[in-house]
């Protein structure tokens, strides 16, 4: 899609399959059924969709999805990945290389975001690019508890930290794309806003993984600090919409990009639909 002097495409991290109830919390099935089916395992599809943005003068990505060649088959099969990353093929359609890559913003780095950080031996998959990651996030992330040692693997630690840039409340890599601390999903998790000649993106990340998780007490069994998650989407999500800017998704099986009626503030008014839906 094209924002302003933006271009945003999304790409290829992985296809997993996650179990419905973990993804909707603690909705019951029938109401979140409506809005994406499961299988007869009563997985959804949750697909991992970097961003990659293209201004004149730079490439970034937002988050890396799972990686190649690092998962167990136990993971593999407890995940239900379809596929796994094809971030290199995925630039090649737009003459890119990994090493084009000049930043990396992590909206936080669980292992369906930021195992596709380094190859199997611990290097960088982006070895030039700055990497943007919120302190409190990068903190926990080398040193997790007994919950979110589960998510926050050693493996996805490599020599990309000589390139990390922390951050705490906000920061802007670039002029137009700015990170913002959100918590609630993790502790340090954040939301990207962008904006480019009046047009205006969001990217919330977690804490709206898909467009289903539109009401702010619909969060993900996942969340940490789900209070927060609702806090957050109550103060934000209506005031993106009456701005009428695009929610971009990493998750959604369905949608790359949607936009939501200003007057009923539920309706999608405009969408970009995904080429792979399973």
């Amino acid at each position: 899609m094209k924002l302003g002097q933006f271009t945003i495409h999304y790409l290829d991290g992985g296809y997993t399959h996650m179990d419905g109830g973990a993804i909707f919390g603690v909705v019951p099935k029938p109401l979140w059924s409506r809005k994406i089916e499961s299988n007869n395992k009563n997985q959804i599809p949750q697909p991992t969709h970097p961003l990659l943005i293209q201004t004149e003068d730079v490439n970034i990505v937002v988050d890396t999805g799972i990686g190649q060649g690092k998962l167990t088959d136990k993971q593999l099969r407890n995940y239900g990945v379809s596929n796994e990353s094809r971030l290199a093929e995925a630039l090649a359609q737009h003459q890119l290389k990994p090493e084009d890559i000049d930043m990396v913003l992590m909206t936080h780095m669980h292992f369906d975001h930021a195992t596709g950080l380094t190859d199997s031996e611990g290097h960088a998959v982006f070895p030039n690019a700055t990497h943007y990651i919120q302190r409190d996030e990068w903190e926990e992330f080398l040193n997790p508890n007994i919950r979110s040692q589960a998510t926050y693997w050693a493996m996805n630690q490599g020599d990309y930290q000589e390139r990390v840039q922390l951050y705490q409340d906000s920061v802007e890599p670039y002029p137009g794309i700015k990170m913002i601390h959100t918590g609630g999903h993790s502790f340090g998790h954040s939301m990207i806003t962008f904006e480019s000649e009046g047009e205006r993106a969001v990217h919330m990340a977690d804490i709206f993984p898909t467009h289903a998780h539109l009401n702010p007490l619909w969060v993900t069994a996942y969340d940490d600090y789900p209070m927060n998650s609702i806090s957050e989407k109550q103060q934000y999500i209506q005031q993106f919409i009456n701005e009428e800017t695009w929610f971009l998704y990493y998750h959604d099986p369905m949608y790359f990009a949607v936009k939501f009626n200003r007057e009923d503030g539920k309706t999608i008014e405009s969408s970009i639909m995904r080429e792979h839906t399973d």
